[in-house]
């Protein structure tokens, strides 16, 4: 400031001195006016400058200056320099946010006063099968055409979330998800989802456990009191009381099987992943596993033609006993429900990645594709009929293939066989 001001009365002197020297007294006064002016020219030229500085799109760069108009554009720098620091952190927080949010395994959609779509994650996009791009600032009750869903949103009651199915969802593989309102700011919503598939799936073996469970052990009950009371009520022969006491026999020995396989799936569950010590060769698991086949075909007379691959030369490491159950188990049902003079093949193979699959295939009936999800579970049957008429069993061999992932993840890597 005091640069500005002793400018201006360097200016005035020199102006006046030149009026008086050119033409005396007045001479002076028209030269301090025609200075003032040139002063304020050039003040106002360079006020010119910052301005346009300021109002370029472009920030040119910031014009080069002393004074007053200097200090200006230097603070005026200075602070668009410290906005953009601010900007530049703000937008990297946001991008952490978004991050964080994408990386979410619920769904998030953010909705306007009117419910379009403003934003949503991935993982929302898959449960409701919409675009993250193409369906911005589409309105969500157009995309998402499930009828609870508009019942839900056109209540504007959202204590409570609402259950729908996928458009992802086949047959064979079924996806419910859940869906969840929140409002918030100025009549915004916050859509949340979520993949229950994995919580239905498991209320529905739970009731169907209950229910086949008790199915299981109620029949050979059943059966077991009615002879109870057909011994304790008629006159029978030596031959007849023997007869009626092995059918009790096999009925007590079917609860029997049933007791020790719920059992041993509890022991699977409960017990800790087996140590990497004990190392079986593949080779033993095949020979074992056709011999129990073949003999299981021999005994139930069927004729089948058996196939059974070589071993790859490699060894595994995990328990001896849950390994060859689930080979077995494989093999077993294959025959079991295979009709006489059908053909089965067990097959090994090592994969490109180095992996080893073990391939049961034969000429059986089948199974649809959509009991596949639901082959290892507890008491679950295809063919109820079927399987009465093929063997009597729980239910529960395949079941412990559920957990062959679990308690074998630990077995790799194979290891050349000695």
């Amino acid at each position: 400031m005091l640069w500005r001001t002793t400018s201006f009365l360097i200016c005035l002197a020199t102006g006046a001195a030149v009026g008086t020297w050119l033409a005396g007294k007045d001479g002076a006064l028209a030269g301090v006016a025609l200075a003032s002016m040139f002063w304020f020219a050039i003040d106002l030229w360079r006020g010119v400058r910052v301005l346009g500085w300021l109002r370029a799109a472009s920030a040119p760069a910031a014009p080069e200056m002393s004074g007053l108009w200097g200090e200006v554009v230097d603070r005026t720098r200075r602070q668009l320099r410290t906005r953009d620091q601010q900007l530049g952190e703000s937008v990297r927080r946001l991008q952490d946010f978004l991050a964080a949010i994408q990386a979410s395994p619920n769904g998030v959609v953010l909705l306007d006063a009117t419910g379009h779509i403003e934003w949503c994650n991935q993982t929302a996009a898959h449960h409701l099968s919409i675009d993250p791009q193409r369906d911005l600032m589409q309105l969500i009750g157009n995309l998402v055409r499930d009828p609870d869903f508009a019942a839900y949103y056109a209540m504007k009651d959202y204590k409570q979330d609402v259950v729908i199915e996928s458009r992802n969802s086949t047959p064979g593989r079924p996806m419910k998800v859940a869906v969840h309102l929140h409002p918030y700011g100025e009549g915004r919503k916050l859509l949340l989802t979520r993949d229950i598939t994995g919580v239905e799936q498991a209320e529905v073996m739970r009731r169907d456990f209950v229910a086949n469970v008790s199915h299981e052990i109620r029949t050979p009950l059943t059966v077991l009191t009615g002879f109870v009371e057909t011994l304790q009520s008629l006159p029978l022969s030596a031959d007849e009381q023997s007869r009626y006491l092995a059918l009790m026999a096999q009925q007590a020995h079917r609860m029997q099987t049933l007791v020790s396989d719920l059992l041993t799936l509890s022991r699977l569950e409960g017990s800790p992943l087996p140590g990497g010590a004990e190392w079986t060769p593949l080779a033993l698991l095949a020979a074992q596993c056709e011999q129990e086949g073949r003999a299981l075909s021999d005994v139930l007379g069927k004729a089948q033609q058996l196939h059974f691959g070589t071993a790859p030369p490699f060894e595994i490491a995990g328990s001896v006993s849950e390994l060859l159950s689930a080979l077995t188990n494989l093999v077993s049902n294959a025959v079991r429900y295979t009709p006489a003079g059908g053909a089965i093949n067990v097959e090994w193979t090592v994969l490109p990645d180095n992996r080893i699959e073990f391939c049961v295939r034969d000429t059986g009936p089948g199974i649809a594709p959509q009991h596949l999800p639901r082959l290892t579970e507890r008491f679950y049957r295809v063919d109820r009929r079927l399987s009465r008429l093929c063997f009597r069993r729980c239910g529960c061999g395949l079941q412990r293939l559920n957990h062959a992932p679990l308690h074998w993840r630990r077995c790799g890597p194979w290891r050349q066989a000695a």
